[in-house]
């Protein structure tokens, strides 16, 4: 039975997560969330039949249409349900469930209008929980340039686990973001410019076999794409400045 004073929806985007939902959701404790939601991106595995199996609200894409498609469904099916707060964690098992109370008690306590679930504390850390190196040093750049870009101090802007307070949501037009991996920074600099307050709590690393990774390739891509994501951002900013100071 749920026993906080918020309603908290959880979205999982899913894309071949059958080896990992099951221990997924089972960290997720039902005393702070109402309802958890999966959203399946066209995969060619059992994840939507488990999905069922394991009593989740299920929203199906017949095909894939990308990370950020999936991310998209998700937040326009949370919001319907009318919630306080949604929990977006990704259903590879990479990051830990648990943490989700503490997230909402920031948000619902009033500290943050959203909160990530940060993985990096240290680098001996992060890398004997088995992030491979290059994904841990393209992480500390991208962060870096973007939090130098933005004027935030984030630990990380790059992680899959992220609590928003709904007003967040509603007031961005997420809708036009990406479809693809860069959604993520594009919805973090949407919330930027609307001034709303973003925190970070600290997750373990907890990299697998059958965890979801992109390649090196894909990974490079998405580099790319942040990076004139940000610049863009920055730009759009002081151009803001210049037409307020006439």
């Amino acid at each position: 039975m749920v026993n906080h004073k918020s309603k908290v929806v959880v979205i999982l985007p899913a894309f071949n997560a059958e080896a990992t939902l099951e221990k997924t959701v089972k960290d997720i404790s039902m005393d702070i969330v109402d309802e958890i939601i999966l959203v399946d991106d066209g995969s060619s595995d059992n994840t939507v039949k488990l999905a069922h199996t394991l009593g989740l609200s299920v929203s199906v894409h017949h095909e894939n249409k990308g990370y950020g498609a999936n991310q998209k469904t998700c937040y326009t099916v949370a919001l319907e349900r009318n919630p306080d707060i949604i929990i977006m964690i990704h259903p590879d098992y990479q990051y830990d469930a648990k943490v989700i109370k503490y997230m909402v008690g920031f948000i619902e306590e009033g500290y943050c209008d959203v909160v990530l679930g940060s993985r990096i504390r240290s680098r001996k850390e992060v890398l004997e929980g088995g992030m491979p190196i290059y994904k841990y040093l393209s992480n500390r750049f991208l962060t870096f340039c973007e939090n130098l870009l933005s004027g935030q101090n984030l630990s990380e802007w790059h992680t899959g686990l992220r609590a928003y307070k709904r007003e967040v949501l509603e007031s961005i037009d997420f809708m036009g973001n990406s479809n693809d991996f860069v959604f993520d920074s594009e919805v973090l600099f949407q919330i930027i410019e609307k001034g709303y307050r973003i925190g970070d709590i600290p997750v373990p690393v907890r990299y697998a076999v059958d965890s979801s990774s992109i390649n090196f390739k894909r990974s490079l891509e998405y580099g790319v794409l942040t990076l004139f994501t940000a610049v863009k951002f920055f730009f759009k900013m002081q151009m803001k400045k210049i037409y307020k100071k006439k």
